[in-house]
């Protein structure tokens, strides 16, 4: 059992459903957000759900790349091992480029991929060390191909997360250490609560729990929840622009 699990961008959306859903199941938690006022009531909720787990929380803009390797160090000595990290914080402002929102893009394309990389980098210097451990990345179904307009850049660096992922579990293969790469479909969160008409819409408690049950399988790619996204992430490989542009 992964006992010990750290969750970046854990203050809402996927990952306060994702600290949920492994608290019930009797996991040490280690949860760091910006906002720290919703990690401390999350803290709350997730001892009253379960007393005998403990709940580690940090500040931690994950931009400010120096501070994600101190804060994941103090949560690994605090919790003796950090046994699976999931790097989940994430953004998705922007739009299509050329139309006036460069720095919009810029900071979804730092965040999502640049800081990322800060994420696994602090993730697997600590695996190492300890000879094992599961770095689970939160990617997403827009990875599979361009999306337009305000997913433009943000499915983007989901291509490039998904795709360092692949490198890395490459690069630790035949090692202790595992490297999951989560591809969620649509599901309802903060960074989408503005988007009406999305096929396949789900809500977070179940997208969350879908979610949950791929990490513990450990495998390499997975789509959730499975069904339809395990199918249409087929189709998207192969389907016309002219498909795309209708469904994004």
């Amino acid at each position: 059992m992964r006992k010990n699990i750290l969750i970046t961008g854990a203050s809402s959306g996927l990952g306060k459903g994702m600290a949920i859903e492994f608290a019930k199941k009797g996991h040490n938690l280690a949860l760091c957000a910006r906002r720290v006022e919703r990690l401390e009531e999350l803290q709350k909720e997730l001892l009253n759900l379960n007393p005998d787990i403990r709940v580690l929380i940090k500040s931690l803009d994950v931009n400010d790349h120096d501070a994600v390797f101190t804060v994941f160090e103090e949560f690994r000595q605090a919790l003796d091992s950090l046994d699976r990290v999931i790097v989940n914080a994430g953004m998705g402002k922007g739009a299509s480029l050329g139309t006036g929102y460069f720095k919009a893009n810029k900071e979804t394309a730092i965040t999502n991929f640049v800081s990322a990389i800060a994420q696994c980098e602090a993730a697997v210097g600590i695996f190492r060390e300890q000879n094992q451990g599961h770095l689970v990345t939160i990617s997403s179904i827009s990875a599979v191909r361009g999306f337009r307009r305000a997913l433009n850049v943000y499915a983007a660096t989901k291509a490039a997360l998904s795709s360092l992922s692949e490198g890395l579990r490459i690069d630790l293969h035949n090692t202790p250490i595992v490297v999951s790469t989560i591809h969620p479909g649509f599901i309802r969160s903060e960074i989408n609560e503005k988007v009406d008409k999305v096929p396949f819409m789900v809500d977070t408690e179940t997208g969350c729990k879908a979610i949950v049950k791929a990490i513990e399988k450990e495998g390499a790619n997975s789509y959730v929840p499975s069904w339809p996204w395990s199918v249409l992430q087929l189709v998207l490989r192969i389907a016309p622009l002219s498909w795309l542009k209708k469904m994004s």
